[in-house]
């Protein structure tokens, strides 16, 4: 078999040849630390698109295969097969020096990482292609990007889905498809760097139990401590640290390992200390008592306000408030570069309107909807002008993209745009070029000239506000935040999220997801990488425990770099890792921001909404965390 068919134009050359490694993997569950690999897949090919090696096996997992009803793997099937510690070496070799591909790599990857850690062995991958990350960046014409939708779109023959051998197969097919499309695009290669992964834990982190009970406040003069109370301690303790939180947690305090404006008392015995927390209780007035009066009022810990009670009561004016800038974050007339997010009417197309919360239209809203359906690109221009005709866009009914793709159906050019290296490709694809003015009055009332999508995403603007709808019947589903952004070669972007309490604090540390912790203890939360330009928050709101009521998505530049340079910032809600995006939206900082507020996700009630921010500040990432509660050193 091989990848390249004659008149297909398959580039074999340049950045879009390599050593390639297709796999898939058919697995027990979804938690590679947990579960296990029960069939595996593997298929290489050179570049110029040979394949050069096949080979595939059932494998016994030593454990219950989980949903047979998916892969149609039973316990009866795979009794008999090979461990994977018995075919690692096999499976490693064919891996040896190449990049490794997968649909929806990560998940692959991560699979692989911890079955070789497993069986003590290194998992030799250096690069890492996802074809679901390169099609969204390719954006063709299909409702979803799930391997069964490209393959019919691609017209690549599929016949056994959740086969991992076929599923090998359909995706050699895909990958030529797809590299095909990135050539014609000039789209760089989304490649991941995977560090080296030699060991693991293999078993799920236990969650922490969080607090039931509302925060009361601060502790008055004297006591008493009430349930839901914020407690931290620092410093020397004569009774064990662990002793005096499982008490404080059992008699229903928050104990907390940072302290913030929102922390009810600091315990300690040193009030003088120099100690990062003790500091901030002096800062915020949090009041400090010791250890000993500590226990005292341990044994008298009045009764609090339940969370589930209080979870019900959040009001249409909470809801819609303009979103807070997080604590500790300098004040407006501190910083001027500060964005305020004041919600806006989403334009939305017909199949999601109705899922949409109005808000009042944007003052520089027209009326009419000219660009409805257009996807419009905006080269040149110093950042404020670009930021205002990709506004303008969105104003009248278009998407603002930030990259070429497949989808953009017309480009604007500001002064300074026609050195963009993206024009020469721009002008073979025939692309209509507009001059800035066409953005004051559009002439674009004929269709856009390409294949139209099952389903549009809503285009919301900076502050809008959309549902993220509960399907009755079915499961509620991951939903999946994914930011893009122009590629880098000087500087990276990091995505992170905060998972935070009605205090707008996180309860933990370890509710502070990003590179170095990508996962939430009970897995609910994940940041996953899906090239050098996108990365991806994924969200099990349902599992998600009722003291969480917002999660809070931001991006940082790693290094003394603005959003000034990386430009617009793209980010889209999608119900799964390949279902259509429900929502899009293209935010702009200002020139010297740091960190970004790219949205937002919080419970009203029963339902889960999603606000759109685009709110930049001048401070790193560590002056963010602090602000949300996370325990960072000095």
């Amino acid at each position: 078999m091989s990848l390249v068919s004659p008149g297909l134009d398959v580039p074999t050359a340049g950045d879009y040849a390599h050593d390639w490694t297709l796999i898939d993997v058919e697995t027990s569950g979804l938690t590679p630390r947990r579960d296990r690999v029960l069939s595996v897949a593997v298929m290489t090919i050179s570049p110029e698109g040979e394949q050069t090696g096949e080979f595939s096996t059932l494998l016994d997992p030593g454990c219950d295969p989980g949903p047979v009803e998916v892969h149609g793997l039973t316990a009866e099937r795979l009794r008999g097969a090979p461990t994977f510690a018995q075919v690692a070496g096999r499976i490693g070799a064919m891996l040896q020096d190449r990049v490794l591909v997968a649909h929806h790599a990560q998940f692959d990857y991560d699979f692989l990482a911890h079955e070789f850690a497993r069986a003590r062995m290194w998992l030799p991958v250096s690069q890492r292609l996802c074809t679901l990350a390169l099609n969204r960046q390719v954006d063709p014409p299909t409702g979803d990007l799930k391997l069964g939708t490209l393959a019919a779109h691609y017209g690549v023959p599929q016949q056994r889905a959740h086969d991992a051998l076929d599923d090998t197969r359909v995706l050699a097919g895909i990958l030529r498809a797809s590299l095909r499309e990135a050539a014609r695009l000039a789209l760089p290669l989304p490649l991941v760097t995977c560090p080296p992964r030699a060991a693991s834990q293999f078993t799920p982190q236990p969650p922490k139990t969080p607090c039931a009970y509302r925060n009361p406040g601060p502790m008055a003069p004297g006591g008493p401590l009430r349930q839901g109370m914020k407690v931290a301690i620092t410093g020397e303790t004569a009774h064990a640290r662990a002793e005096l939180t499982g008490r404080a947690v059992a008699a229903g305090l928050n104990m907390m390992t940072s302290v913030s404006r929102h922390t009810s008392v600091l315990v300690t015995n040193e009030p003088a200390s120099d100690s990062a927390k003790a500091r901030r209780a002096r800062t915020e007035g949090v009041p400090v008592i010791d250890e000993h009066t500590f226990l005292r009022l341990l044994a008298d810990v009045r009764p609090g306000t339940a969370i589930a009670t209080a979870a019900t009561a959040v009001t249409g004016s909470e809801a819609r408030r303009p979103a807070p800038a997080p604590p500790g974050a300098p004040a407006a007339d501190a910083a001027p570069n500060r964005r305020t997010a004041t919600p806006r009417a989403p334009a939305a197309s017909t199949a999601t309107a109705a899922r949409i919360r109005r808000a009042e239209p944007a003052a520089d809203a027209v009326p009419g909807r000219a660009l409805a359906g257009h996807r419009v690109l905006v080269l040149g221009g110093v950042h404020t002008d670009a930021a205002a005709a990709r506004t303008r866009v969105v104003a009248l009914g278009g998407s603002a993209a930030i990259n070429l793709s497949a989808g953009v159906t017309d480009v604007v050019v500001l002064p300074g745009g026609e050195r963009d290296r993206r024009m020469t490709r721009i002008r073979a694809l025939a692309l209509p070029v507009h001059a800035p003015d066409w953005l004051t009055t559009p002439t674009a009332a004929a269709q856009p000239p390409r294949t139209p999508r099952p389903q549009e995403p809503a285009v919301l603007p900076r502050g809008g506000v959309i549902d993220l709808p509960m399907p009755p019947g079915a499961p509620f589903p991951v939903w999946h935040i994914t930011a893009g952004w122009t590629p880098q070669s000087r500087f990276d972007v990091d995505v992170v999220a905060f998972l935070l309490d009605e205090d707008e604090q996180v309860t933990f540390d370890e509710d502070f997801i990003f590179y170095g912790a990508p996962e939430s203890p009970a897995g609910t939360v994940r940041l996953l990488t899906g090239g050098p330009a996108e990365q991806t928050i994924t969200l099990d709101l349902a599992s998600l425990p009722p003291t969480i009521r917002k999660v809070v998505v931001a991006a940082a530049i790693d290094g003394s770099e603005t959003f000034g340079t990386v430009g617009a910032m793209q980010i889209s809600a999608a119900p799964g890792n390949s279902g259509p995006p429900l929502a899009r939206a293209t935010l702009d900082a200002a020139t010297t921001e740091r960190t970004m507020l790219l949205a937002e996700i919080y419970r009203r009630g029963p339902v889960w909404r999603l606000r759109t921010v685009g709110q930049g500040y001048d401070h790193a990432l560590d002056a963010l965390a602090r602000g949300y509660g996370v325990d960072i050193a000095e």
